[in-house]
């Protein structure tokens, strides 16, 4: 009777052992991987934080390059953007016109992409030159506080649009925005919107006024910096006007009631040279 428990028992055993055996070597490596990714609560936030960043918490500025190794130049970059700009430090740079705009009314898309509000170009044909290269505008978008600083000072908001030459390279018009009369350039874009994020872009009714939108006086600095947002990619060239441009205290307070604080803030100068245009 004890010698055919025991045969049993083996036989059990044996069965189990194959079984295990045949689960094993027919489930692919990748996958076993990725099942042990999933129950490490660690690796697995890991993955998921990687496509998700903010200007507060775990995922704020701070964190950007951690997050994520595409990031890495957000801490490891030489040429980072904001940056403080100190008038007495700025190089001047005379009878030399290296920016020229060439700006028309045009058609605009509006999203909010959860970080800021952005104006997706509709039409071609706006565009800056900039030291001989052709940069065209695809969108442009807003910060508050403002991103760069004068002389350790942020204004109320920032304007930043984006351009892009044939290969992809970038350059920004940065313009500082202080409280006082209502924007008329603004007024549809205002009115339009968006206080959650959407994934499809809403159309503005009325075209905006580019040229309208800039200070008349065009007194600006320039510096080779980076995107202000991950994946912080530097050799963007940086024009930042030195005169601010006004919006209403109600036009200010509707954008920050959507983002209360979305900018990044200033980072260490380097050998950053700043020319005044």
């Amino acid at each position: 009777m004890m010698k055919k428990i025991t045969n049993q028992i083996l036989t059990v055993t044996l069965s189990l052992a194959l079984a295990a055996c045949s689960v094993q070597s027919t489930k692919p490596s990748g996958q076993r991987e990725e099942h042990a990714a999933d129950t490490n609560g660690e690796k697995k936030e890991s993955r998921l934080s990687s496509a998700h960043w903010s200007y507060e918490g775990d995922t704020g500025p701070e964190h950007w390059g951690k997050i994520d190794p595409a990031n890495s130049a957000c801490v490891n970059g030489s040429e980072q953007s904001p940056i403080n700009i100190e008038f007495s430090q700025v190089q001047t740079k005379k009878a030399v016109e290296d920016l020229h705009i060439n700006y028309q009314p045009a058609l605009f898309t509006i999203m909010n992409n959860g970080h800021t509000v952005q104006a997706n170009a509709v039409d071609e044909g706006n565009s800056v030159m900039i030291e001989g290269k052709e940069y065209e505008l695809v969108q442009f978008h807003f910060h508050t506080p403002s991103e760069h600083q004068f002389n350790g000072q942020n204004y109320e908001m920032e304007l930043h649009l984006v351009h892009k030459d044939m290969r992809g390279k970038i350059a920004v018009l940065g313009l500082m925005i202080k409280e006082g009369e209502e924007n008329e350039s603004l007024i549809s874009l205002w009115n339009t919107l968006p206080t959650e994020k959407n994934e499809k872009d809403k159309s503005l009714n009325e075209p905006v006024h580019l040229e309208a939108l800039l200070p008349d006086d065009r007194s600006a600095f320039a510096y080779d910096g980076s995107l202000t947002t991950p994946p912080c990619t530097e050799g963007v060239k940086w024009t930042v006007f030195e005169k601010p441009i006004e919006m209403s205290k109600q036009q200010i307070k509707a954008f920050r009631q959507i983002f209360p604080d979305n900018h990044r803030p200033v980072q260490a100068k380097n050998n950053h040279k700043i020319i005044k245009e």
